[in-house]
């Protein structure tokens, strides 16, 4: 039996537990630090890009959305052809400040409608037909030697992404790190990973060391977590509370400067209006008041956040007041260094679809290329194993 699965099989199975070998092995007390943020915003389920960007100008937009379509006078205008949702007016005021880009028509070549398997190509940047084991993100951890610059990325949830998994090191998750603390101190555990550790039962030594790991990291998460609060109010919903956390965090110079969000809840096939507005209501307001707060507290040129989902929904509305699954979508990039604020290329062509779907014009691996050489300031092809030229967006 292999170590993980040893674990899975001893019902500490939380992707919490598989603690990076760099996060225990720094001085708790002296980290170095490269002063880079990046925060990684996940839409689950396919957000609806087209109701969330709108086409407003374009009259195949409004027919084939008899229903769903936001009218022209509720549209939040970004230039002549495309507005925001009227829910993003936090986003809107973002976008007028010179602080987010708009990237249109993002996808890749032969795209896939299932959730899981999309999920998988973004979050391992492999090509449809390939199934990589390691995420995009993981491998950058691989890739860099922490010992001379540690890079620390942590999930604010209870299971750990694909995209922080790399072949030798992962991220870390805890929705909740003293919860997380509090668990890896179960005494019971640690007397039996004591009482068994022998040199002859290595998957037991590893288990001990595991949680050993483990306790080390939520300690420092949780003390790191009540060195500041902020005294800005964010909204209590869960997108709130999870960017509060990493502003506590990144206010205090923390040695982490990954952080990875998910929310969920945009698979809309039915009564798609009020879900989508809720959470892109939830997500704007939340990310105003956290881009302000990095602002106000000079770390906004230090921090770059994308938000990205892992398939957009087909141009046509359903017979259920809803969309089914499509192909490509908008990306969200938000910060104080952006090279090109505003809306960054052409709109959605409506009148050449693939099937009833959008056509994809820039790869998303394009986008993840941009942020490893340009914010990261890695090789992007030691990453993501092929050419990918970055856009000139950061």
């Amino acid at each position: 039996m292999d170590r993980r699965n040893f674990l899975k099989n001893t019902g500490l199975a939380s992707t919490s537990l598989f603690v990076p070998q760099f996060l225990s092995g720094f001085n708790r007390n002296g980290f170095v630090q490269n002063g880079k943020n990046l925060i990684i915003v996940q839409w689950s389920g396919g957000n609806d890009g087209l109701n969330t960007v709108v086409p407003f100008h374009n009259d195949l937009y409004y027919k084939n959305r008899p229903t769903l379509a936001i009218p022209k006078k509720k549209v939040l205008k970004l230039n002549d052809d495309l507005g925001f949702n009227p829910m993003l007016s936090g986003l809107k005021s973002l976008y007028d400040d010179g602080l987010l880009t708009v990237i249109n028509n993002v996808g890749y070549p032969n795209p896939v409608r299932s959730h899981f398997r999309s999920m998988d190509i973004w979050h391992t940047a492999s090509s449809s037909d390939q199934y990589w084991q390691t995420g995009w993100l993981g491998r950058y951890l691989d890739n860099n030697n922490p010992d001379n610059v540690p890079h620390t990325a942590l999930e604010i949830d209870d299971s750990l992404v694909l995209a922080l998994k790399g072949q030798d090191k992962t991220g870390f998750a805890a929705a909740n790190p003293a919860r997380l603390k509090k668990a890896a101190s179960n005494s019971f555990l640690k007397k039996v990973a004591h009482h068994h550790q022998h040199d002859h039962e290595e998957n037991v030594a590893y288990l001990y060391k595991t949680l050993i790991d483990t306790q080390s990291s939520a300690d420092y998460l949780t003390e790191q977590s009540k060195g500041y609060e902020t005294k800005s109010r964010y909204p209590s919903t869960s997108i709130g509370k999870d960017l509060a956390t990493i502003f506590n965090l990144i206010i205090r110079d923390t040695n982490t400067k990954i952080y990875y969000i998910n929310m969920g809840g945009f698979d809309t096939h039915a009564n798609q209006k009020n879900k989508q507005e809720k959470l892109l209501k939830q997500y704007s307001d939340a990310m105003k008041v956290f881009v302000k707060d990095l602002q106000k507290n000079k770390k906004l040129d230090d921090t770059l956040i994308m938000t990205f989902s892992e398939f957009g929904r087909r141009v046509k509305e359903n017979s259920s007041h809803g969309t089914d699954h499509g192909t490509a979508n908008n990306v969200f990039f938000m910060g104080g260094k952006l090279k090109n604020p505003g809306v960054f290329n052409e709109a959605p062509n409506l009148r050449k679809l693939d099937k009833g779907d959008l056509r994809y014009t820039v790869d998303f691996r394009k986008i993840y290329a941009s942020v490893l050489k340009n914010w990261l300031g890695v090789n992007p092809g030691d990453v993501l194993l092929d050419s990918y030229k970055p856009l000139d967006i950061i």
